[in-house]
């Protein structure tokens, strides 16, 4: 589903909606249910729910930011700067100069219409990458059940649920098997809430329906029939959603880039501000000290910032995508840059994830084709979450397993860790009960049984000497490297429902092994990450034993095993130190996956956490970095951030290689904006105070910013020096702050002996000092925008060659201008070519000068990261 939402449309579907909804449907029985939205439990016919579809619209939560080509370019004219500059202009062309007036709106004009193209680019390209991660659901069409997109649920539908399934819409249980749901996200209620088909009382608060389901919950456990009663914004968490701040929580990389810009904005305001009343103190024409000081500020402050970023990872994105990396938030892509520890369960990541049934043996541990066939059953009747174990007992031939007809089911929940079937064999009458056949992890298996099987068939008590010589295969086959679940039966009498207290008194029947071998490639691959920065670190609710083994396999040091049993006992402090130096956390729960997310964040890492399970969702919503697969269930997909549409840790390491070559692209545009910008501050603010005349005029301080702009658009597939990937990388703004000055600094020193060649040795006149000016001033920031770029001597870091060829081409734009038709107009007057010759060498002695600095500069901090 899509969010924040906009207020629904006035349809008749939505309507139909807060009728129902205004009729407290909780209430209803499910049989008034159906025939109030007109449906039957077989769902609608396909021509009624595309009626419905045409009717009502989409079931989706459409946000009224999302923007729109005008909104996008509005947002380009939203600084306070630029308003307060066409103000001015307009002033200034009812007064006089309306030419002068006009060459500013054009400038400003063509700036926002450079951004928004660049934005509305990024923002088209990023909706169809996300259009491969579309949610869908199962409903029932045509008296079938269908796979289909959630924005296609209609009120009247019939949707199927089952663990791991988001809810589409709202709507009211009609059958359910020990569905429990997870109403966190709407109620804030931390258990999962039962669900069934009974109606409840109208004046029942929303947490309290029990026999309702909602838009955005999860379902934990079992299964459930729902028909579907308000779709979208009608939904209650449209309602809820719609009336709160709709704006997403900032990431730590997005909240830099704004305080910085602000700071920076701040700054420079204050600064021209102080400009203005020089200026009007010398009694220059107010109007005119107005225009040069907005325009100063325009000129100065990062306007395409915004822009950059967005094309920056937007760029990443598509990059990302090829590389079979879904970025779902863009935001995220920072982050995946910045990740240092990366938690993973070692199935499909590390092992190959094409789990194999190795064998179905005894209590003994010999092999027994009687637990194969119950097994076979347990695994052919489940209704439940498909899952791969499953499917490898399906793929075995099973021997004899017979016709079985099925009468009960007890789903599979996270607490009991096991699955039970209650089955007849084909041809017994329906009161005459059944075997329960029930799966599991072996302790859990065990926990209900009373008896175990022996190879001849006779049972004996389940005791000490019996659950010792249990413990020992189990042992020994996880020591090997093979999951163990344990397998149970018990007769059961005829009931017109199972529930989990009916698993008592049971025998233990014996073993399924399971094995997945490691991936060929999993050692290289962790010694790439490690190269990279990335720690990895096991969490998985496999037992020690398989945990450890599989680890060793792939070549991970060998670190002390530490259990769910063990993460209870440990305070927090203990928590915190033993974190950092563990690698292996096994038979955890989906809790302490959370808990130790938090613990490694809480100890200063930047934490990814890779999973694909409903038991993921709350480890996958801590994480500072998400990532699931595109096979995996709703709730775990919808809580990524990135999806990967390959489940492989190869595919991962490129992906964060991509993200830090975004984030190193991005932090070259700011670092050359606050050089260059912060020196032009200071050099223009001195020489208003000395000339007779303005140094530039606002149209020349704008098409200087507009035309050294464009090249910085092509940072984004600009190439990056390996060492800028080699590590994490961090935001910091005492980093940039430093460079600002320092670089800064040496942009004005050049800038004062432009001033002193124009007005001390030539004598030129305002009209050839501001083209003078102007040409040295769009050069030396086209020099630092390939000289700061690299970390690296300038010479020896090959920029990309659409960056190179849009610096180059800008540069020939600004030495021809004054040659051109245009020259008058914008104030600029032919050069001498003695005096062409010497802007071009100080341009060099500027590029030399930088070269000495920059090394100095990061000599000093030691190649300290921008962090």
């Amino acid at each position: 589903m899509k969010r924040p939402p906009a207020r629904p449309r006035d349809t008749h579907a939505t309507r139909a909606a807060h009728d129902t909804s205004a009729a407290a449907y909780w209430s209803l029985d499910p049989s008034a249910q159906l025939e109030r939205l007109a449906t039957t439990a077989a769902g609608l016919s396909a021509a009624e729910s595309s009626r419905r579809l045409a009717s009502g619209g989409p079931n989706t939560l459409v946000s009224h930011r999302r923007a729109n080509a005008l909104t996008l370019f509005l947002r380009q004219l939203r600084s306070p700067m630029v308003l307060i500059l066409l103000a001015a202009t307009a002033v200034s062309a009812a007064v006089h100069e309306p030419v002068d007036a006009s060459i500013i709106v054009l400038i400003i004009m063509g700036s926002a219409g450079l951004g928004f193209y660049q934005e509305y680019r990024a923002e088209s390209g990023v909706r169809g990458l996300l259009s491969h991660v579309t949610l869908t659901t199962t409903a029932m069409r045509d008296g079938r059940s269908v796979r289909l997109p959630a924005a296609d649920v209609v009120p009247g539908d019939i949707v199927l649920l089952s663990a791991g399934s988001l809810v589409p819409a709202d709507g009211i249980v009609i059958e359910s098997l020990d569905c429990t749901v997870d109403e966190a996200a709407l109620t804030g209620e931390t258990f999962p809430v039962l669900k069934g088909a009974a109606p409840v009382p109208a004046d029942t608060p929303l947490a309290g329906r029990t026999n309702a389901v909602f838009l955005g919950t999860t379902v934990r456990s079992g299964s459930a029939k729902a028909v579907v009663v308000a779709t979208g914004a009608a939904t209650a968490f449209g309602g809820i959603a719609a009336r709160l701040d709709e704006r997403a929580p900032e990431t730590d990389f997005a909240r830099g880039i704004r305080h910085f810009g602000l700071l920076l904005s701040q700054t420079m305001l204050v600064l021209v501000t102080i400009v203005f009343a020089i200026n009007v103190a010398l009694h220059r024409p107010a109007l005119e000290a107005l225009l040069f000081s907005v325009a100063l500020a325009v000129g100065l402050t990062p306007q395409l910032l915004p822009a950059i970023v967005s094309v920056n990872v937007a760029s990443g994105a598509k990059r990302m995508a090829a590389a079979g990396v879904i970025v779902r938030r863009l935001e995220a892509i920072q982050n995946l840059g910045s990740m240092d520890v990366l938690c993973t369960d070692k199935t499909g990541t590390l092992t190959e994830g094409t789990v194999n049934l190795a064998g179905a043996c005894d209590a003994s541990g010999q092999p027994s084709d009687t637990v194969a066939a119950a097994a076979w059953q347990n695994a052919k009747l489940q209704t439940g979450l498909p899952n791969p174990l499953d499917e490898a007992i399906l793929q075995s031939a099973p021997p004899a397993a017979g016709d079985a007809v099925k009468l009960g089911e007890i789903p599979y929940d996270f607490s009991r860790r096991r699955l039970s079937v209650v089955v007849a064999a084909s041809g017994k009458t329906a009161g005459a009960g059944g075997r329960m056949i029930t799966k599991g992890a072996l302790e859990s298996v065990l926990e209900v049984c009373a008896a175990v099987r022996s190879a001849g068939g006779a049972t004996a008590p389940l005791d000490a000497a019996a659950r010792a010589g249990i413990d020992a295969l189990f042992t020994g086959w996880s020591g090997q490297g093979s999951r163990v679940l344990g397998l149970a039966s018990a007769d059961v009498p005829a009931k017109p429902a199972y529930t989990r207290d009916d698993e008592l008194g049971m025998v233990f029947e014996g073993f399924l092994l399971f094995d997945d071998p490691p991936k060929a490639d999993a050692r290289a691959v962790l010694d790439s990450l490690e190269a990279l920065g990335v720690a990895i670190k096991i969490i998985t609710g496999d037992n020690r034993l398989v945990a450890a083994h599989v680890a060793g396999a792939v070549g991970m040091a060998a670190t002390p095993v530490v259990t769910g049993d063990e993460l209870d006992r440990l305070p927090h402090a203990a928590l915190l130190r033993i974190v950092d130096r563990t690698a292996i956390f096994a038979e955890v729960d989906p809790n302490q996956k959370e808990r130790l997310i938090q613990a490694l964040r809480r100890t200063g890492h930047v934490v990814g956490y890779m999973g694909d399970g409903i038991n993921d969702a709350p480890s996958l919503h801590a994480a500072d970095v998400a990532i699931s697969v595109d096979t995996a269930v709703d709730v775990a997909r919808e809580a990524a951030d990135f999806v990967l549409l390959k489940r492989d840790l190869s595919v991962l390491r490129h992906g964060i290689e991509l993200g830090r070559q975004t984030f190193a692209n991005t932090l070259k545009y700011i670092f050359v904006t606050t050089s260059a910008n912060f020196g032009n501050m200071f050099s223009m603010a001195f020489a208003s105070l000395f000339l007779s005349f303005l140094p530039l005029l606002p149209a020349q301080i704008l098409l200087n910013n507009f035309l050294t702009d464009m090249p910085a658009l092509a940072i984004a597939r600009d190439r990056v020096d390996p060492e800028l990937v080699a590590r994490p990388q961090h935001w910091d703004v005492r980093f940039i702050r430093n460079f600002m000055i320092v670089f800064g600094l040496v942009s004005s020193v050049f800038d004062a002996l432009t001033f002193g060649l124009l007005i001390g040795v030539l004598h030129a006149a305002a009209p050839t000092f501001r083209t003078g000016w102007f040409i040295e001033s769009a050069l030396t920031e086209l020099v630092i925008l390939l000289v700061m770029r690299t970390r690296r001597p300038f010479f020896r870091s090959r920029p990309g060659r659409v960056l190179l060829g849009a610096s180059l081409a800008v540069a020939a734009v600004v030495i021809l201008l004054p040659y051109s038709p245009l020259a008058a107009d914008l104030g600029f007057v032919p050069l001498p070519a003695p005096l062409l010759a010497a802007l071009a060498a100080l341009t060099t002695l500027y590029l030399a000068a930088n070269e000495i600095a920059k090394r100095l500069f990061y000599a000093r901090l030691g190649g300290a990261q921008a962090r």
